[in-house]
């Protein structure tokens, strides 16, 4: 029985990262669309949700599958609480990545109004901190999980920055107003996703260690 309960325990570890693989994709895809301004990719991220939605469905189902057959206790149960954690933050992640297709189609093949690069390099930190929040789960890593709250307040400072760029530019140029308001919302939702990036983090090390960390403070 206790053999059967580690195969299962390893099934539910794989399909999150499986679901957490499926995630980076739609976020790297998601970027390219938008500083190519390539609707075909940014389509492709919309319709690929769909799986990482099943993923987290069937996370959700076999976790709690787990805890009725098993009754697991200590870590054998935190590892459980903490995939359906964490399965409802890759999900999230994954409506973000989503969310920027979606603003990639509303600019269309207008010429961007700012220099997108800062946009971009913040996009690629976010991403980072989702491949590094994954890796330490897979790893139980809890020193690369505590590493992820220098990250996150990284993208915090380039966020700000962002949005006095465009506020400041908002003072000056009207007629950019509608394209500045679509770029202020992919700002947000690169910083969303940092946030459930750290969120994943937290999640591991709770695994790990038993206790709750909050590395936003």
């Amino acid at each position: 029985m206790r053999e059967t309960f580690a195969d299962d325990l390893r099934a539910l570890h794989n399909k999150l990262v499986e679901m957490g693989r499926l995630t980076e994709v739609a976020l790297q895809q998601a970027i390219d669309a938008f500083q190519t301004q390539n609707k075909h990719l940014a389509m492709a991220v919309i319709d690929g949700d769909g799986s990482i939605d099943k993923l987290e469905e069937e996370v959700n189902d076999f976790a709690l599958w787990l805890i009725a057959k098993q009754q697991p206790v200590a870590t054998d149960l935190r590892r459980i609480i903490a995939a359906i954690k964490i399965a409802g933050d890759i999900e999230r992640i994954a409506d973000l990545a989503v969310n920027v297709a979606k603003a990639c189609i509303r600019i269309g093949g207008e010429p961007f109004v700012i220099d997108i690069r800062p946009l971009v390099s913040m996009h690629q930190l976010a991403a980072d901190m989702v491949s590094a929040a994954m890796t330490a789960y897979d790893r139980e890593d809890a020193s690369l999980a505590a590493q992820i709250a220098d990250m996150d307040r990284q993208v915090d400072e380039r966020y700000g920055g962002m949005m006095r760029a465009l506020l400041e530019m908002e003072k000056t140029d009207k007629e950019a107003l509608a394209q500045m308001n679509v770029l202020a919302l992919v700002a947000r939702y690169i910083e969303r996703t940092a946030d459930h990036a750290t969120n994943i983090a937290e999640h591991l090390l709770y695994l790990v260690k038993g206790k709750h960390y909050d590395l936003n403070d």
